[in-house]
């Protein structure tokens, strides 16, 4: 009997009027990465509800669905469980509400008391994002996309 499965993955892109991109910078197990925000599809959910529960889970925010950005269309295995195979879905999200959360100016600058979230957040201007800036594999396709994109609209 196989123990492999497949890890479904929501994430937001969410770009401000200032043409910033919100990053969420993690620590978990000892290692620092940044990605996107979201995460990991709970048995029952749709994508999109998804990704609603991990924005007010994540940043206390509320949010609206734009349009879908990008799905993963190749095999990508997990970098916590060698046995799953992550299937990733982007959307392109807009804040509604009052912003719920802070940033961050300075990256992976967790607070250092204890009990204090392992995850903070942070706007990046998309003229200086970089692919390597990213620590896994699907969003660094995603950032790739989206510096192209941003490339042609200026």
């Amino acid at each position: 009997m196989s123990n492999r499965r497949f890890n479904i993955r929501v994430y937001g892109i969410v770009v401000n009027d200032k043409n910033e991109l919100l990053v969420s910078d993690e620590l978990i197990k000892g290692m620092q990465f940044t990605k996107f925000p979201g995460g990991g599809l709970e048995w029952g959910e749709g994508l999109i509800e998804c990704l609603k529960r991990e924005f007010i889970e994540e940043l206390n925010q509320q949010i609206e669905v734009i349009s879908h950005f990008y799905t993963t269309d190749y095999f990508q295995q997990s970098a916590f469980r060698e046995e799953d195979q992550l299937i990733s879905v982007y959307y392109s999200v807009a804040l509604t509400g009052k912003t719920g959360f802070t940033t961050k100016a300075k990256k992976f600058d967790f607070p250092d008391e204890l009990g204090n979230p392992n995850e903070i957040q942070r706007w990046v201007p998309i003229r200086e994002l970089m692919v390597g800036d990213f620590k896994w594999p699907v969003d660094k396709v995603v950032a790739q996309r989206l510096i192209e994109q941003y490339a042609l609209s200026d």
